[in-house]
């Protein structure tokens, strides 16, 4: 199956870009007359620095985003604590997003400690709609805003020894009240494949619904692989490492029974304490809300599959 480019997709998969200019024209106009209720303020008041507008792109999907309330204030971020509540509680207070920088290191001709500013100056941000599949079976559409991590990957040049790619996230206990737990080992890293990671749907992003990243979504930056569970996209990154061995990620080295290094969103393949067979959509929770059928690779095996051909991913989980 061959991995499609952008050119390749088909005009009905694409998002208009006056349907987005639309969308956020509403937006506008429904939070200055004040009906947005209470989803709405909070991206309306942001001010002008905090915005991050990005170029819709033709990778996105189709589908209705999810309320930006739910996003943020329903998410999984376990260095501040392990309940979904948590970190929209604690990051806000704690997480200082400014001054920033991130070290890009290993298997690389170019190593270097990039600061915010610079890594925004490596190539154009996009908005891409994609959807998030968290491995506890809930799901949501999210506009992200970023560029593919292959950018970042040009600028350093990786040797011919770079084979994987570690991802480290910040452990600052003074920031990070979560790290108390021991649910973890800390820092918390994760890893792709070369060929993940320069996968044009593997973003590094830097803010979502059009503007910065919320601090509990893993500001100021981020990993976001939509065909992998939400866990394997590391957020609050402070080291990208090119390595020669496959790392450990964190879930896998605590729990290798439930966790693997791949991570592929698959139905058939169970988590031992939940089916992974169907999802939860964030804000279809009514009483005759049915459950969603998951899709493996997360509804991108078109694009994906490929990178994949001749492994047993019952096997390679």
């Amino acid at each position: 199956m061959l991995i499609r480019q952008p050119a390749a997709i088909a005009p009905s998969e694409i998002t208009p870009e006056r349907v987005w200019r639309r969308r956020r024209d509403l937006v506008q106009a429904a939070a200055a007359a004040g009906v947005l209720g209470s989803a709405g303020p909070a991206f309306a008041q942001k001010p002008a620095a905090q915005r991050l507008p990005g170029k819709p792109s033709p990778l996105s999907t189709m589908e209705k985003a999810t309320a930006y309330k739910l996003v943020t204030e329903y998410c999984n971020f376990y260095e501040f604590g392990t309940e979904k509540e948590d970190p929209p509680q604690y990051a806000p207070k704690f997480l200082k997003p400014r001054p920033w920088s991130v070290m890009v290191e290993g298997e690389v001709n170019k190593p270097r400690r990039f600061d915010i500013e610079d890594l925004l100056k490596l190539a154009p941000v996009e908005e891409r709609v994609y959807r998030l599949r968290c491995v506890e079976a809930w799901s949501a559409v999210v506009p992200w805003v970023g560029y593919p991590l292959a950018a970042l990957i040009k600028a350093v040049e990786p040797t011919g020894n770079a084979k994987f790619v570690e991802f480290t996230t910040l452990a600052d206990p003074k920031q990070m009240p979560g790290l108390r737990s021991s649910v973890l080992k800390w820092p918390y890293t994760e890893g792709l494949r070369m060929d993940e990671a320069l996968h044009p749907l593997t973003l590094l992003t830097f803010g979502l619904y059009g503007e910065v990243l919320p601090h509990q979504n893993g500001a100021p930056l981020r990993i976001v692989v939509p065909w992998k569970y939400g866990f394997k996209s590391a957020k609050s990154l402070v080291r990208v490492r090119f390595v020669e061995k496959q790392p450990v990620n964190s879930w896998q080295e605590s729990a290798p029974h439930e966790y693997g290094f791949y991570s592929n969103v698959n139905p058939t393949v169970d988590h031992p304490r939940w089916s992974q067979a169907t999802e939860r959509r964030l804000g279809e929770d009514g009483l005759f809300s049915k459950r969603r059928p998951t899709l493996v690779f997360n509804g991108y095996g078109e694009q994906v599959a490929q990178l994949y051909a001749g492994m047993d991913l019952r096997k390679n989980y």
